[in-house]
């Protein structure tokens, strides 16, 4: 018997062996082919290395054709009979199309397919992956699928673990329908884990994942705006250890209480709706170790149950509203190994017993507004590798041990009010990497660094003094150190930077070192990796020669400086294929002939002394600033082939001719267009399309004619319109009422004429969002716009919210850069250019005009209003007490008109108001007296024979009415006789009185108070006098 079997094993065998060979060949040619169709590229698993924290690499540069495929990277094989069952090429650099017949599908075997965080190109993912019968776990997450998730993936028997997560990016993410979802939720009952972070599920409900099998253990379903209410019963699956819903802004929970038996681990709840009652019960989850409540709002500040979680972690709440400050029982989180609660609204002071949690290794606190003091028990945390409270209002100085945080990688405390010296310890700690400590109040020298570790260095804007720290040129590793805006003193050799070799940004602003550059023998090797330089106001009167080695360079910034003459050639070699950037603006610059740089985006040269025709930059070019020059000549419609230009400002030199019709062909990238103070002629361009992004449009003072362009009403973002100072001739035109963001129309000192009253039967309001209307000497006639005062609802202050910015402006595209708008306005009596606009200026001018009537009481709704002026109309009637709800009001002009009746005495109670005008009219009676009315003088009230009282020298004969209870109220003849004789006795003695003490006081010139008080009131009266004479 056992020769017979030896035999038969023997016949066999070969066959056997035949056939292993066979399906192991036929596997190693289809994996081949599969990763022939893909070509590799870095940036296809670029996000693998910073979301995963793993190292992407190309794992299938090891497959050679004609090597055994089991021995290659990623690739796990059956070794009974040779078949491929696993294949790992997550983070593996695959790029381009998936095709839908790939031989991936050859392999039947699978069990584990993992191609997470690859690029597919936005391919469709293939319903052939139905075909993997086999597989238990599938991960296609972030791998650029996009479209319907196949139904055939519901039909993997055998599935336990299933990740299609995708960016949230509405054009790179699978989408899922209703039925689709429910097949996938129904079939798919021995999954486990079940990953779809960032699918589209917007047009399903939450309540399918009802039906989830009970033995789930794991389900992600972050930022799929899912809609509807999340079912209960999924909190008390036994096994969940893993929950994430966060990012579902349109997801409600109902009521739930927490259960003690709970076994999860990791709830992230962020940015949906929740109730306190589920807060309040987290300490129920004791197992808990992650915990994520960002985006939410906590009205009665942050619930102390969270601080019971002794097993947690992580705790993240960043972009929360926590109204209060941190509770003491924070310490009690002594698990903690990660804790951010950044931009939170936190208030408050840092709690010391944060000390207490001694396995913190990561610690974030910025953009809050904590106050107070850096507590000395933050010593404790000897674990800390992260320490960020930037954008606080920290005060006092740093704690300094010598042994302070031994494992510190990162520390930025930027943007607060610490002071005093810096730490000892920041010199020598041996792990930090990160110093950002820039916008504080700090002194002192900066000492010498003696760790070699330093990457980031950041000392900007705050009070340092002393000489360069020379140990700076030691620490190799330094790619940004930014010293800017502080009282450093000596001189630099520039080429002393050449020790930092992998330096790659540079700011010395304002810091009043000199830099020289003694020798050039070597400035081509110098800085290779360079590519920010910062040298703003360093006292160079010419381009720098160190530059010439600089062929790297992508931004450099030479503003505030004394550099003359023109832009020499040799700097067209300076990062002539790499600067983007470039601002050589206030120096004394008189010729640019071109510029040479190719894929240059930010360009300023405003505040030279630089004549001749415009240049035109690259059509790379975003932000073009040239103003304050004397250019001269016509705009080259050559310009309009930037189709990228956002910022274009060309204010304040002598440029003519038309304004280029094309400007209207950029007005899908353009945001800013300042063209004030030229002398362009003409009309309006009448080409601004549909989609038109202008915010800022600014023509003021210059010589353009015409009516207006409706195609501005296609510039729906627009906030700022300023045509003053021109020849327009035209009506008003009302339709430009209905610009929805309209804050600042300035149409002064043109020929426009006719009424302002809306004959519209629309309700719908009128500058709804104005700020600033100035419609001043121009020739309209009629009421006042009762209409249009009565729709200025931004100056109404119905609700409390103000803009988080100070000053009206835009943003460039890359968020970075600030561009504020200006404008030209009469403030006080005084004309003013406003290169910033302050966010709260209200003001109304409608002077010099030919408006006649009553002002309307409806004015006295503008509460937020800072200056009104009236002056140089024909106004008649009184002035409205209404006025004296205007509690913001810094001044008001009604001069020039012919108001009659008295001066309404609740303008004395305008807390603010410190220029007030109202000569030339036909007021009679008192002049308020007290509080502000006490700082105006004479002339403000010239040409009102009537008015009596303080400051004027006309008094007023006022007769003290008797108390109501003695004179009868019918007027009849009172009981108790009236003295005259009394009266005009005490009135001379009150003269003899006054002389006597005015001629003591101003021989002896006490009291002080009083004659400091006359003299000065005689002062501005003799300036006012003076300037009215020249």
């Amino acid at each position: 018997m056992a020769p017979y079997l030896f035999l038969c094993l023997f016949l066999f065998f070969p066959h056997l062996y035949a056939s292993f060979s066979s399906s192991e060949s036929h596997s190693c040619s289809s994996l081949i082919q599969f990763k022939d169709s893909f070509s590799i590229k870095k940036v296809a698993s670029l996000s693998c290395d910073y979301i995963t924290g793993l190292k992407s690499y190309p794992k299938t540069n090891s497959w050679k054709e004609g090597t055994d495929c089991c021995s290659w990277d990623g690739v796990t094989c059956d070794h009974l009979n040779a078949h491929v069952i696993a294949l790992d090429l997550s983070c593996s650099w695959l790029y381009g199309n998936f095709p839908s017949n790939t031989t991936l599908f050859l392999l039947p075997h699978l069990q584990k397919l993992n191609l997470a965080y690859n690029h597919f190109n936005l391919s469709k993912m293939p319903s052939e992956f139905g075909r993997f019968t086999s597989l238990f776990y599938l991960n296609l997450s972030r791998t650029g699928f996009v479209g319907e998730v196949p139904s055939q993936v519901s039909h993997l028997p055998k599935l336990v673990s299933l990740d299609l997560s995708s960016w949230t990016d509405k054009y790179e993410q699978f989408t899922i329908d209703k039925h689709a979802l429910e097949g996938l939720v129904h079939n798919l009952t021995e999954v486990r884990h079940l990953f779809l972070d960032g699918m589209d599920m917007s047009s399903v409900n939450a309540h399918v994942f009802m039906n989830l099998s009970s033995s789930l253990r794991s389900l992600s379903l972050a930022g799929c705006d899912l809609p509807g209410k999340f079912p209960n019963n999924i909190f008390y699956f036994p096994n969940l250890n893993l929950l994430n819903l966060g990012g579902n802004q349109n997801l409600n929970l109902n009521p739930l209480k927490f259960n003690r038996s709970s076994n999860l681990e990791h709830l992230d709840l962020s940015s949906m709706s929740f109730s306190t009652e589920l807060i309040d019960s987290v300490d129920n989850l004791q197992a808990l170790k992650y915990l994520d409540l960002s985006g939410n709002s906590f009205f009665q500040g942050l619930s102390v149950s969270i601080t019971n979680l002794s097993s947690l972690e992580y705790l993240i709440i960043r972009g929360a509203n926590i109204f209060g400050g941190l509770p003491d029982s924070m310490g009690n989180l002594v698990s903690l190994k990660f804790l951010d609660l950044s931009n939170s609204n936190l208030s408050g002071t840092v709690p010391r017993s944060l000390g207490n949690l001694l396995q913190l290794t990561y610690l974030e606190l910025a953009w809050n507004q904590l106050s107070g003091q850096i507590p000395l028990s933050i010593l404790n945390l000897t674990q800390l590798e992260y320490l960020g409270i930037s954008e606080n209002s920290l005060e006092g100085s740093i704690p300094d041990e010598v042994t302070t945080f031994p494992n510190l990688i990162y520390l930025g405390l930027s943007d607060n009010l610490l002071n005093g010296t810096l730490p000892s310890w920041l010199y020598t700690a041996p792990s930090l990497k990160v110093i950002i400590l820039s916008q504080n109040q700090f002194s002192g020298h900066i000492k010498e660094f003696q760790s070699k570790s330093l990457e980031h260095l950041y000392l900007n804007n705050n009070k340092l003094q002393g000489p360069f720290p020379s140990s700076i040129f030691q620490v190799l590793n330094l790619t940004h150190l930014v010293l800017s805006s502080n009282n450093l003193s000596g001189v630099i050799e520039f080429r002393m930077f050449s020790s930092l070799p992998n330096l790659e940004y540079l700011d010395l602003s304002y810091i009043r070192i000199s830099l020289t550059s003694n020798s050039t023998s070597s400035v081509n090797h110098i800085l290779p990796n360079l590519t920010d330089l910062h040298l703003s106001s360093c006292n160079f009167s010419e381009f720098p020669q160190f530059l010439k080695g600089l062929k790297s360079l992508e931004s450099l910034d030479l503003s505030c400086n004394k550099i003359e003459g023109k832009i020499p050639q040799w700097m067209q070699e300076v990062g002539n294929d790499s600067l983007t950037y470039l601002n050589v603006s206030h120096n004394s610059l008189t010729e640019v002939e071109h510029f040479p740089w190719k894929n240059i985006e930010f360009l300023d040269l405003s505040s030279n002394l630089i004549s001749g025709n415009l240049p035109i930059p690259a059509s790379t070019i975003n932000v073009f600033l040239i103003s304050n020059n004397s250019f001269n000549g016509e705009v080259s419609s050559l310009i309009c082939n930037a189709s990228a230009l956002q910022i274009l400002d060309l204010s304040h030199n002598y440029l003519s001719g038309t304004i280029p019709q094309c400007f209207g062909n950029l007005s899908n990238s353009l945001k800013f267009l300042n063209l004030k103070k030229n002398k362009f002629y003409g009309t309006i361009p009448p080409t601004f399309a549909e989609g038109c992004q202008l915010s800022n449009f600014n023509l003021n003072g210059n010589l353009l004619e015409g009516p207006l362009t409706p195609s501005i009403l296609n510039c729906n973002g627009l906030e700022v319109l300023d045509l003053g100072n021109n020849k327009i001739n035209d009506t008003f035109p009302h339709w430009l009422g209905s610009l929805p963001y309209l804050q600042v129309l300035v149409l002064k000192s043109n020929h426009l004429h006719g009424s302002l009253c809306v004959n519209s039967s629309k309700s719908s309001p009128f500058f709804s969002k104005i700020q600033i209307f100035d419609l001043s000497s121009n020739y309209f006639s009629g009421p006042l716009p009762e209409r249009y005062i009565n729709s200025f609802k931004g100056i109404i202050n119905l609700e409390k919210i103000g803009s988080k910015l100070s000053y009206m402006g835009v943003y460039d595209s890359t968020g970075s850069d600030f561009y504020t708008y200006s404008i030209e306005i009469v403030m006080k009596g005084q004309d003013r250019e406003l290169v910033k606009i302050f966010t709260m200026w209200m003001i109304i001018d409608l002077s010099n005009n030919q408006f006649e009537g009553e002002i309307p009481k409806v004015i006295g709704k503008l509460n937020l209003l800072k200056g009104l002026n009236l002056s140089h109309n024909n106004l008649n009637g009184g002035i409205p007490t209404s006025i004296g709800n205007l509690t913001s009001l810094e001044w008001l002009d009604l001069s020039s008109n012919r108001l009659s009746g008295t001066i309404p005495n609740r303008l004395a109670d305008l807390p603010f108001l410190s220029s007030f005008n109202v000569s030339e009219n036909q007021l009679h009676g008192q002049i308020p007296q007290g509080k502000q009315f006490n700082t105006f003088g004479i002339d403000s009230y010239e040409g009102n024979k009537g008015l009596c009282g303080f400051p004027v020298s006309k008094g007023c004969n006022i007769i003290e009415p008797a108390p109501p209870n003695v004179l009868e109220k019918d007027g009849s003849t009172s009981n108790i006789a009236f003295g005259w004789k009394v009266v005009l006795i005490g009135y001379g003695c009150g003269v003899v009185f006054g002389m006597s003490v005015g001629y003591v006081v101003f021989q002896t010139g006490k009291p002080k108070w009083l004659v400091s008080l006359v003299e000065n009131q005689q002062e501005r009266r003799r300036r006012r006098k003076s300037k009215k004479g020249n």
